[in-house]
């Protein structure tokens, strides 16, 4: 099968790059935390300097989240073994760091005069792999590894609620946070690394009142409460239909079109662990975890894209490649061992990821003349180059809602849990 090239030819068509200079960005947040933690958020990005670039601050908190749990993976590949108190201490760091920075890319790009629809993109995409890594490193502390069904359910809830986030973007052409949304789900991780750092990882596995009833339990029923009140939310948007004509999406779609991917990647995911003869999500649930998660992270940038451009979603992708050979591998009594076969996914499924997102951020910072992770400065003036800040003030179209009432604010969150 010959490899996908993305350099010999573009992604994103004229009239998708046409469209996305149009985009706005549409917000609406009933957030608890936010407006708390403003105050944090402003100190924050005021120190930090006018060169620097909002999405190199996204990229740079991205890199230590993902650090930081591959840390912890290292030390408790399975969720079975007890990661050293300090892994889980340093993924708590690496989560709060991330989310700061997160959540000042917006403010950075607003002081700087250099939002664009690029921003919202990067962010969202980012997200989209952040999200794997956050249910990964907070099963891990939980040592959900001793009970590999709920340690799948767990990343994989997240994973597609992530998704159906953007799902009703794509139909309502709004993206929506509850009172208890991505903030809180973030913050309430990072709590559950710091127990396990300071009371170790097997506190969750205490026994509690009657039965068997232990301390994980609560985070667990917790994640299906809030997921079952945001999918309720997510499909009443959906069955009252997009602002499409005739009640379809922001491209004219169908609006359950979106569920056609997310079913590609969750259906063979559950499949594929259940009839693994060698107990491949049990023996290797990191691996197994990210490896679709890489997947995932691909169709929901696809989504993303497909919204912002208010284009039709292809349903078919280069990154079903390994999903599809782990299925046929199991129909033909796996001629090739199963762990080759994930291994390759999570190699095929990374680098097909990135080099899809690179080729789009390349194709969008040509059509936009700006630049991904750096900022023409003139010290003097203490501003960006005016040459950049008129491209960006003709393009500052990708700007949200500030939290606290601004109008400019490139954050974009994007996790209901």
């Amino acid at each position: 099968m010959p490899l996908l090239v993305y350099k010999e030819s573009h992604i994103l068509s004229a009239q998708q790059l046409r469209k996305l200079s149009e985009h706005k960005y549409s917000c609406f947040s009933a957030s608890l935390l936010d407006p708390l933690l403003q105050p944090w958020w402003n100190w924050l990005v005021s120190q930090t300097p006018l060169w620097l670039a909002p999405n190199l601050i996204t990229i740079v908190g991205l890199i230590l989240n993902i650090v930081t749990t591959l840390i912890l993976i290292c030390y408790s590949p399975n969720g079975v073994e007890a990661p050293p108190r300090w892994t889980c201490a340093l993924c708590a760091l690496g989560l709060f760091v991330y989310q700061s920075l997160d959540s000042i890319d917006g403010k950075q790009a607003r002081r700087t005069n250099t939002s664009s629809p690029l921003g919202e993109l990067f962010d969202h995409g980012c997200d989209s792999i952040s999200t794997v890594f956050v249910a990964l490193s907070a099963c891990i502390s939980c040592q959900l590894g001793h009970y590999p069904n709920w340690l799948f359910f767990q990343c994989f809830c997240a994973i597609a609620l992530f998704y159906c986030a953007h799902w009703q973007t794509y139909v309502s052409g709004t993206m929506r946070f509850g009172r208890i949304d991505v903030t809180e789900a973030q913050f309430s991780i990072i709590a559950i690394h710091l127990v396990s750092a300071i009371l170790g990882p097997e506190f969750w596995l205490t026994k509690i009142g009657i039965g068997d009833i232990q301390l994980w339990y609560g985070p667990a029923i917790t994640t299906i409460v809030c997921g079952l009140l945001s999918l309720t939310y997510v499909f009443s948007v959906i069955k009252a239909g997009g602002v499409g004509k005739n009640g379809s999406t922001v491209a004219g779609t169908s609006v359950l079109s979106p569920s056609i991917p997310l079913t590609l990647v969750v259906l063979p995911a559950l499949i594929i662990a259940q009839k693994s003869p060698e107990n491949l999500f049990t023996e290797h649930a990191s691996v197994y975890i990210m490896a679709f998660g890489m997947v995932a992270a691909k169709i929901t940038n696809k989504l993303v894209i497909a919204h912002m451009t208010k284009s039709e979603m292809e349903y078919l992708d280069w990154s079903l490649l390994g999903p599809s050979l782990l299925f046929l591998n199991q129909y033909f009594n796996c001629i090739v061992p199963e762990i080759w076969l994930l291994w390759f996914m999570l190699i095929w499924g990374t680098q097909d990821l990135l080099r899809y997102c690179s080729q789009v951020c390349l194709e969008i910072c040509q059509h936009l003349r700006i630049n991904l992770f750096r900022i023409p400065y003139n010290p003097k003036a203490g501003v960006p180059h005016p040459a950049t800040a008129s491209v960006s003030s003709q393009s500052n179209l990708g700007s949200s809602a500030d939290k606290n009432g601004g109008t400019s604010h490139r954050k974009y969150k994007s996790k209901p849990h």
